[in-house]
């Protein structure tokens, strides 16, 4: 069968995604992955040199 015969028997689909616009699809993915990512976890604090800290090192 030739390949114009072959089109012709299919009906052709037209997405519907093709009516978005490209700025709507990208800000509606940006949005579905703002809500869908947890929170991080606040970085722990580094510990505070003391004074007993800062004499070892020197003592090192």
């Amino acid at each position: 069968m030739p390949a114009s015969e072959r089109d012709e028997a299919l009906p052709r689909v037209v997405a519907g995604a093709a009516k978005v616009s490209m700025r709507d699809l990208l800000a509606s993915c940006a949005a579905a992955k703002a809500v869908s990512t947890p929170p991080r976890d606040p970085a722990p604090e580094a510990p505070r040199a003391t004074p007993t800290t800062r004499e070892h090192r020197r003592a090192a």
